[in-house]
């Protein structure tokens, strides 16, 4: 590492906020030396709890994370939070990122917040979200919560960077309630019907209770995600064996629960849910066995990511896509032997080694 990204860690890891800052900015920019700081962070993560708040536009998930960050001060924890904002689409920045958000929490310096772009993924997480978890951490937060878009997409992408995903439903419609089926609803480890004094807040409540415990059609709780079964254990994986043989706990239910955010209402109950499931996670093995399936995500990501680019100067020295393009159109080459002609050389490159 440079002398500078040295100096940036050693600031970091001495608990100074401006230092956190700076390491979250060099992460999201992905500036010169980031992937070093990055794996110089790791020795010193895994302490933190996160908590991953999702759910649709109008839900309250804002409100109901300060609120939850204000709890948990109370409490005597640190806070860290990453909002994922939509993306501009000119500059790729967050375009709410200037948003006044925590509100309550503004001048605690034990709460650090922080706003970053969703890049166009799905669900508004990017490797850099799951790295800007790993400086709040290895910082010292005691509780790291990610707010994602929720924009309608499927936001599974939360699953692999948070321990507990609590997935907030505002009171609607039956209609809007059955629409969750085919997207966020498999990945709740909870469920939140916010803004519980609104109309319609008792039904959807029980709307969710009837689609969570006793299934309804082809919607069924994935026992995989919520209990080991025999499909997610994977016995050749190391510590495959031990997941597969920790002690029987009765499978995660994921309980519906009711918050009124703007008046804290009901936020007291939430966190004790969060540390019920973080407890079975424990008891269960499972949370051992999340975290080796983030590595293991981790690791396919970044060698995705060098590939391409190996990928793309390879196609660079070839005269670059538009002339390879030119090429194919001229009826001189077609895509498949494209392919292999950017391939074949890096794939020589790796036989000899």
């Amino acid at each position: 590492m440079s002398t500078s990204t040295d100096d940036l860690l050693e600031d970091l890891l001495a608990g100074k906020h401006r230092a956190l800052a700076r390491a979250i900015t060099k992460i999201e920019n992905r500036e010169p030396s980031y992937r070093d700081l990055v794996s110089a962070l790791y020795e010193h993560t895994g302490d933190a709890e996160v908590i991953g708040i999702t759910g649709s536009p109008g839900a309250g998930k804002s409100t109901l994370v300060d609120k939850l960050a204000s709890t948990y001060r109370e409490q005597g924890y640190t806070v860290g939070i990453v909002a994922i904002d939509p993306s501009s689409p000119y500059t790729g920045g967050a375009v709410l990122g200037d948003r006044i958000r925590m509100a309550s929490n503004v001048g605690d310096m034990d709460v650090f917040f922080r706003s970053m772009s969703a890049r166009g993924n799905l669900g508004g997480l990017s490797t850099a979200t799951a790295d800007a978890v790993k400086a709040m951490d290895a910082f010292g937060k005691d509780k790291i919560i990610i707010e994602t878009v929720g924009a309608g997409q499927n936001e599974i992408d939360v699953v692999r960077a948070a321990d507990t995903v609590c997935v907030l439903v505002p009171p609607s419609s039956g209609d809007n309630v059955q629409m969750l089926k085919a997207g966020i609803l498999e990945i709740g480890d909870l469920f939140v019907v916010n803004k519980a004094d609104m109309d319609g807040a008792d039904r959807t409540v029980q709307e969710l209770l009837e689609m969570v415990h006793m299934g309804s059609g082809s919607m069924q709780v994935d026992a995989g995600h919520h209990g080991f079964d025999d499909a997610e254990v994977d016995l050749d994986m190391p510590g495959g064996e031990d997941a597969a043989d920790a002690p029987a706990v009765e499978p995660w239910q994921p309980p519906v629960l009711e918050t009124v955010a703007t008046e804290g209402t009901g936020v007291e109950k939430l966190i004790e849910t969060f540390d019920e499931h973080h407890d079975y996670l424990v008891a269960s093995g499972q949370l051992e066995q999340k975290r080796r399936q983030r590595i293991a995500e981790e690791i396919r990501t970044l060698l995705r990511d060098d590939a391409a680019g190996l990928v793309q100067r390879e196609l660079d020295s070839l005269g670059g896509v538009e002339d390879i393009v030119d090429r194919v159109v001229a009826g001189e080459t077609d895509p498949y032997s494209v392919a292999d002609e950017v391939i074949q050389p890096i794939a020589a490159c790796v036989s000899e080694e």
